[in-house]
C-alpha cells in the first residue's frame, strides 16, 4: 500500500507506528486533539492497514541488517580461519564472537548481586 493521499492521515499513521498513542498521534499530525476522533481515526481501514505495512517494512529492514551482518562476519570468520596460521584464528574466534554477540548469544557481563557481608564472610 503506498503513502495515504491525505496527508494527515499519513501523517497519523506514520506516529502511531513509532509508537505514539492515538491522542498523541492525531495531535502530532495537525488536529486539534478530540480522543474520540483519534480512535475512530486509528480504527480506519485504510490507516490501520498502512500502520501494519510500516511497521512490517522496519521489522523486515532490522531482520535483515541482523542476517547480512552475521552473514558477513561468518565469511570473514571463514575467511581468516583459512589462512591457517595464528593470527588468522584469532581473527576467526574474534568475528565469530561478534556474530555470537550480534544475535544475543553472548552477554558481555553479568551482574554480581553480592552483599558486603557476604563477601567479608566468604574472605575469612
Amino acid at each position: 500500500m503506498p503513502q495515504l493521499t491525505n496527508a494527515k492521515h499519513e501523517r497519523f499513521a506514520q506516529e502511531l507506528a513509532k509508537g505514539a498513542s492515538a491522542s498523541e498521534a492525531y495531535v502530532l499530525a495537525g488536529y486539534s486533539a478530540n480522543d474520540g476522533n483519534a480512535i475512530r481515526l486509528k480504527g480506519n481501514e485504510k490507516v490501520s492497514s498502512r500502520v501494519a505495512e510500516i511497521l512490517g517494512r522496519a521489522a523486515t529492514r532490522a531482520e535483515i541488517t541482523i542476517a547480512s551482518a552475521t552473514a558477513h562476519l561468518l565469511k570473514l570468520a571463514e575467511k581468516a580461519e583459512a589462512l591457517g596460521d595464528a593470527s588468522g584464528f584469532q581473527a576467526s574466534r574474534a568475528s565469530m564472537m561478534d556474530a555470537a554477540k550480534l544475535n544475543g548469544l553472548v552477554v558481555d557481563k553479568s551482574e554480581q548481586t553480592h552483599t558486603v557481608h557476604e563477601w567479608l564472610s566468604t574472605a575469612n
